[in-house]
């Protein structure tokens, strides 16, 4: 990755590679970037299904995220962290209270 890449990744997916008790990430720059981008991605992409989910299954937008979220951890694509962290993306970009519900 060349070093006018214009991908700002959020302290909140930064976070995701920064151990407890640790202040840098484990992982390359490069890394997180495209990790990040990746994730971005998904939650962007997701958007239509989760509408489209509430809308036609009648359920409710945790219901929805609680869903999208046992989907990502099927598919062996985004770690853990990472796909709570794109649910609570998603739910951001949807406007939708924060997952998981406080």
């Amino acid at each position: 990755m060349s070093e006018d890449n214009q991908i700002i990744v959020p302290p909140s997916f930064i976070a995701l590679f920064v151990p407890p008790g640790r202040l840098r990430p484990t992982e390359p720059r490069e890394h997180i970037a495209a990790r990040y981008e990746l994730c971005e991605d998904l939650a962007q992409m997701l958007c239509e299904t989760a509408l489209t989910q509430r809308a036609t299954l009648g359920i409710t937008e945790d219901d929805v995220l609680e869903r999208v979220h046992r989907g990502l951890g099927e598919g062996g694509i985004v770690t853990e962290a990472e796909a709570a962290w794109v649910v609570r993306r998603l739910a951001e970009l949807l406007d939708w209270p924060p997952w998981p519900a406080p």
